[in-house]
């Protein structure tokens, strides 16, 4: 072999110059992508040709099915490989298809991210938290959340599955080579685009005729215009008087007009008005009087009052209290219907809250009133009980439309009031007496014992000390229940007060029906409480016996006995 020394010959020189372009032109290194031809196609594998190596790689033709690449795997064709060794342990060349087109794609997905691109991809397939997309161009897999897949909530979303369509790279890691994309963002866009040219098309100053109420918010109400469009009328510019919420105004699906008064194109918003639709009412409120009546029209029901129109633009609240004056808890879609004429008074206007206040009972006649000058306290009236709790009866008063309150403490006054409470149905006629009425708070509260004779009046006159006889009616462990001679009512004298010796307190001396007297040792008129005792009648008796036959003389005779008067005069003696 001849070896060149000489490289200044014409001939060395040439040669040099094309051994370095074609070194040029391969650079042969690890881990970078390379292009190769293949040469031959067997049933396992592919042959590619590379120039700078020193053999020829293989790749197994199952990995090219894998990419999809089965179709351009023909002799003469270019493959893009990744070159993972020069020469491993057996001296082959070791290449990756795959893992070049991933890298491939990897850098497509940097660059379409940097610029804030968007991709064509298509879902392949649901995982645990969304979806599995794959990039057209490259094959490479990513990942989309379920909630960037549309910005609506969907119940399917097998339509979309299979189907090209663009998406969004929000998210690159580039450590663990994963990418996160959404659809949401481009369907968003897309909406913002049509959405910006909608909004061109109006001017502050429009007028939009039948918008459609669509929903409410705190802050304002929702409508839709032409189906294309949700514009907001805030809670300021519903109505000149207070709103607190529009659902007090508006109901779902509702037609109303609309004025437009702010466009906000970077935000694509519509602000409208419905009040500067017409001029103020509250310039000219000094129009109404305060106790006057007038004539309103219900615009809107709700479950605590009826929304009312003085006029176009002017509304007020019809409170449920100031519907009836006997109904309480009344339901207002009972008794009126949107679009009805009622009267009412008006009670309060203020100018600084922009406020009107109105009653619809005080047209009437206050039957609290009626009641009072027909039947003041103390007059009898028939009633119908209407119903019933565990502790009172409520009673229709005549022919006003009022539940007197008849306790059961006011039912009798011997019976217990439970068991009183309990003699009586729905539906029974009484009458009763008026014991009290209150205008203000709507109430009357009427009796029933007040038309007997007060049992209690048997002790008008008596005080303590007194003796009674009474009957024994029974006997227990706690005492005797006894009934005084000419009275319903029933005491109990306690085992303690039944004799002043212990050994004769016991209740079981006493059979029922026989006839004892006693004394009384408390009564109280304003409680209607007495107490009965016979130990009390026999200490009386001892301290009179004690007080008319004992002698003054008595223990004079004994000895010692002027021992001490004595002892006295004999000190004062000695001290003169």
């Amino acid at each position: 072999m001849e070896i060149y020394k000489d490289l200044s010959s014409p001939a060395s020189q040439q040669f040099e110059k094309l051994l370095n372009s074609q070194l040029s032109k391969n650079k042969i290194e690890e881990g970078k992508i390379i292009e190769g031809k293949i040469t031959k196609i067997t049933d396992k594998y592919v042959f590619l040709f590379i120039p700078g190596l020193k053999s020829e790689p293989v790749i197994d033709i199952n990995e090219m099915k894998m990419i999809g690449m089965q179709d351009k795997v023909v002799e003469g064709a270019t493959v893009s490989v990744l070159l993972e060794k020069i020469e491993d342990k057996n001296g082959d060349v070791v290449v990756s298809a795959q893992k070049a087109q991933k890298i491939k794609g990897w850098y497509e997905l940097e660059k379409a991210y940097e610029d804030n691109q968007s991709i064509n991809g298509k879902i392949t397939s649901k995982c645990k938290g969304g979806v599995i997309v794959e990039h057209i161009e490259t094959g490479s897999l990513m990942f989309c959340p379920g909630s960037q897949i549309s910005d609506k909530p969907m119940k399917s979303i097998d339509h979309l599955i299979g189907v090209e369509q663009k998406f969004a790279i929000i998210k690159l890691d580039k450590v663990r080579g994963n990418a996160c994309v959404s659809r949401r963002q481009i369907v968003s866009s897309h909406k913002k685009e049509d959405k910006a040219k909608i909004i061109e098309k109006f001017k502050v100053g429009d007028i939009i005729k039948d918008a459609v109420v669509k929903g409410y918010s705190s802050f304002g109400c929702f409508f839709e215009v032409n189906n294309e469009i949700d514009v907001l009328v805030h809670l300021q510019e519903i109505s000149y008087s207070r709103v607190n919420h529009p659902d007090e105004i508006f109901n779902i699906g509702e037609k109303h007009d609309l004025k437009v008064i702010s466009i906000d194109m970077e935000k694509l918003q519509i602000g409208c008005s419905i009040k500067q639709l017409s001029p103020d009412p509250f310039e000219h409120i000094s129009n109404y009087e305060i106790g006057k009546p007038y004539k309103v029209k219900v615009v809107k029901i709700t479950d605590y009052g009826c929304f009312c129109e003085l006029e176009p633009g002017l509304s007020t609240l019809l409170h449920s209290s100031e519907i009836s004056w006997t109904k309480k808890n009344i339901s207002p879609k009972k008794l009126f219907r949107v679009g009805d004429q009622i009267d009412c008074v008006i009670t309060e206007i203020d100018k600084d809250k922009r406020r009107v206040a109105i009653s619809h009972r005080l047209t009437n006649e206050n039957p609290y009133t009626t009641l009072e000058n027909k039947y003041p306290v103390g007059s009898d009236i028939d009633g119908v009980v209407t119903s019933a709790n565990e502790y009172a009866l409520y009673v229709k008063l005549g022919d006003f439309d009022i539940d007197g309150f008849l306790h059961s403490n006011d039912l009798s006054y011997s019976g217990k009031p439970e068991d009183e409470l309990k003699k009586h149905k729905k539906g029974e006629k009484l009458k009763v007496r008026v014991l009290e009425i209150k205008k203000e708070e709507q109430k009357v509260r009427v009796g029933l014992k007040q038309l007997e004779k007060d049992p209690f009046d048997f002790f008008k006159g008596k005080k303590v000390n007194d003796i009674i006889t009474v009957q024994v009616v029974s006997s227990d462990s706690k005492g005797l229940m006894v009934k005084p001679e000419g009275c319903d009512l029933e005491f109990l004298i306690k085992k303690s007060q039944i004799a002043v010796s212990a050994a004769d307190a016991r209740p079981s001396r006493f059979v029922g029906g026989e006839r004892i007297d006693s004394a009384i040792s408390e009564i109280s008129f304003d409680k209607r409480k007495v107490n009965l005792s016979i130990k009390l009648l026999e200490e009386l008796q001892n301290k009179e016996a004690v007080d008319k036959f004992s002698s003054p003389l008595s223990g004079k005779n004994l000895p010692f006995s002027s021992l001490s008067d004595k002892l006295d005069d004999k000190k004062k003696k000695k001290t003169e």
